[in-house]
């Protein structure tokens, strides 16, 4: 390895080095050593390999000296002709060697990278809605991404650069001693004078570095909020086109004058380390040449102990930051062991049970709830604030109690804020209860199967989400093995097959993010016909047509017909247009049911429900022609 090249590793391993000063710790080493395990007949070749590889390192130098000094003394043909052949098949050996040990090191890696993400994203999806509502996506992303690769570096880069460097280092130390203990203390003296820029010039170029991210992060934010379908019509509609373009242009003009302040600060540092290798290498020129002319040393040792610099510049400076390296590994497994130590607050018992069979009735008895706090769901990190928000844990919902029989419709009503889409989340078990019980079937849902649950309640909720992929990809996450003509009927029962089939791709058009090719009524739709295809026994809806038009509500209503025919359902409405025909209105008010009976009782009362509802009609209409 040249000494520009070596420059060039140290100044890149210390200008990425994570800032770190922590103790090495025995639990995040046994940890480690878990994830390794898999690995170990690998790691233990790999090892063996590098140990090797760098012992044919030094041997070359050696050899090269010895060519040399056999051509002075006049040897025969065939010692020079068998020292360069030796150098020859050394040579190809480490080519070989090279080659090998990078295809262990490639396959431990991503190996290891495999199992960290899979680990990381199976822990993920065990998390609790509030886990997702309270995580920065990017910051999650960037634990599956950056972190578990800087953890994998730790068992490719790190570990066969310390175990290879320090074989090295020693057996040429040895070597140069063995040839010259004059030269090789000059060759030590000059080390500092390696090393110690690097240093500076490492952190001055992390600084920049981490000025050049946050600047680069933050027009990523920019872009990736102004050029999202809902983005790029609010800024249309309110922003200001020239503001917009002049903030990216500041932070773009930053960025380039940080990279051409990086560019020379990185050049000015090679060249003079470069410059201070031929340095060294002419004074080992100059003293061997001395020590040679004087009878003291034969030229061929001087050759191999200027071939033999080299080897021993770049382990010594690979090792004085090993320990860097190391600690930046270590950064990286604590951050991915980070989000492993969250413990998902809702996990199925050993012996979960499945609904039982047939019609399916829905239970609320005495239920109390309230939202856990930041820190039983999340992390400082991950919310990328310095601490975690310590609200929460308040009951929002007292005592809330009410059964929909099978095959019937339980709406619920009520002002915004008044806990409806709560009780809706806890039916699916998105949330646990903190006081009594949500029953399917007459079972707990606590005492019943995550999978047996999916099965078993269905939700149309009112944005409609759906993923960037084709109608059919979208409809097949509800029932991955539907044949062709059921996502067709499944469409047909949403009306939404003739559109489908007049778009050019039918089945396999692209939705676009969030579904946003698409109109709100024909998204809402889509997802119903996804509800249809899971033929779910109970249903529920969370305003499935709260920002409709009237023509698409009309064709969202026609398909929620359809979706609920025979099915256990609780409707949160705020049109009560579309409850008049439940079997049992609930309204909600501050957590608590207040009035509970079917339209008309609800109307002769005359309370919330009457009131509620006089504000949706005008008073002057007969209320049963109305109903």
């Amino acid at each position: 390895m040249s000494m520009e090249v070596t420059a060039w590793n140290m100044l890149y391993r210390t200008m990425n080095a994570q800032n770190d000063r922590r103790p090495l710790s025995m639990t995040t080493l046994r940890r480690i050593g878990a994830f390794a395990r898999p690995h170990r007949r690998r790691l233990a070749a790999f090892l063996v390999l590098s140990v090797v590889t760098a012992i044919l390192t030094v041997a070359t130098p050696v050899l090269a000296g010895q060519a040399v000094g056999a051509i002075v003394d006049g040897a025969e043909t065939g010692v020079v002709t068998g020292l360069a052949t030796l150098i020859a098949v050394i040579a190809v050996a480490e080519a070989g060697l090279g080659l090998l040990t990078r295809w262990l090191s490639a396959g431990i890696g991503e190996g290891l990278i495999l199992d960290l993400r899979t680990a990381v994203y199976d822990h993920v999806q065990r998390m609790p809605v509030a886990f997702f509502t309270r995580t920065r996506t990017g910051a999650l992303v960037s634990r599956l991404n950056n972190d578990v690769i800087g953890a994998q570096r730790a068992f490719t880069d790190t570990l066969s650069t310390v175990a290879g460097n320090l074989v090295t280092l020693v057996l040429t130390l040895v070597v140069m001693i063995k040839l010259s203990w004059q030269i090789t203390l000059l060759a030590l003296v000059l080390l500092p004078v390696f090393v110690l820029p690097a240093r500076r010039m490492g952190a001055r170029l992390a600084r920049l570095r981490h000025e050049a991210a946050d600047h680069n992060a933050a027009m990523g934010t920019q872009m990736t909020e102004r050029f999202s379908a809902p983005g790029a019509m609010l800024v249309k509609l309110f922003g200001r086109p020239a503001r917009e373009s002049a903030e990216f242009a500041a932070r773009a003009g930053r960025v380039r004058d940080i990279g051409v302040r990086t560019a020379m600060v990185q050049s000015s540092f090679v060249t003079a380390l470069t410059l201070v290798s031929a340095l060294a290498l002419a004074l080992v020129y100059g003293l061997g040449g001395f020590y040679a002319l004087r009878g003291q040393l034969d030229p061929g040792s001087v050759v191999a102990l200027a071939l033999l610099l080299t080897r021993l510049y770049a382990p010594l400076t690979a090792l004085a930051g090993a320990r860097v390296d190391v600690m930046s590994a270590l950064v990286s497994f604590d951050r991915v062991f980070e989000v492993l130590d969250l413990t998902p607050m809702i996990a199925d018992r050993p012996d979960a049970r499945r609904v039982p069979d047939g019609p399916v009735s829905v239970e609320f008895e005495d239920v109390r709830f309230g939202y856990p706090s930041a820190d039983k769901v999340s992390l400082a990190s991950l919310e990328e604030v310095a601490a975690l928000d310590t609200r929460g844990g308040a009951e929002v919902l007292h005592g809330v109690s009410f059964r929909a029989e099978p095959g019937r419709m339980v709406a619920l009503v009520g002002s915004s804020g008044a806990g409806k889409s709560t009780i809706a989340q806890l039916l699916p078990r998105l949330y646990d209860v903190e006081g009594g019980a949500v029953r399917l079937a007459g079972v707990d849902v606590r005492d019943l199967s995550a999978e047996s649950i999916r099965e078993t309640v269905g939700m149309v909720t009112q944005d409609g989400h759906l993923f960037h992929e084709s109608i059919r990809e979208n409809l097949l996450l509800a029932r991955p093995e539907a044949e062709e003509d059921e996502l067709w009927e499944a469409l047909r029962r949403a009306r939404l097959a003739d559109l489908v089939a007049a778009l050019p791709d039918g089945l396999d058009t692209v939705v676009g993010e969030r579904g946003y090719r698409l109109s709100g009524g024909e998204r809402q739709r889509l997802t119903i016909a996804r509800l249809l295809l899971a033929r779910p026994r109970v249903v529920i809806l969370d305003e499935a047509t709260a920002h409709l038009d009237s023509t698409s509500e009309a064709a969202v209503q026609a398909a929620l017909e359809e979706a609920l025919t025979g099915q256990t359902a609780v409707v949160i409405a705020h049109r009560l247009s579309t409850v008049i025909a439940a079997d049992l209105i609930l309204v909600v008010e501050d957590g608590r049911i207040v009035e509970r009976g079917t339209h008309a009782e609800l109307l002769a009362a005359g309370g919330r429900y009457e009131e509620l509802y006089r504000t949706q009609f005008d008073p002057r209409d007969d209320l049963e022609t109305a109903a």
